[in-house]
């Protein structure tokens, strides 16, 4: 799978939701002190991604800009 853009780690700015998307497809969630609280995969098309948690939930969101996506009522921001 080609890296995206958007690999890398997004954090909302209380520092309580952490995704780390990677570049191979997974993505990581880490939950308040509850690390890997959430793992599946993702797709990115265009600046839509879609998840699949690996217990089989779905969720969605949007990058607005190379710097923030929206993601379940959530802000998170890239983690430089």
């Amino acid at each position: 799978m080609p890296q995206h853009p958007y690999s890398g780690m997004w954090v909302t700015d209380d520092g309580q939701v952490r995704h780390e998307l990677l570049p191979n497809g997974r993505y990581d969630e880490a939950r308040g002190r509850r690390e890997s609280a959430y793992q599946g995969r993702y797709e990115v098309r265009g600046t839509h991604i879609d998840y699949w948690d690996d217990t089989g939930f779905t969720a969605d969101g949007d990058f607005v800009d190379e710097n923030t996506l929206h993601h379940g009522g959530m802000i998170l921001r890239r983690k430089l």
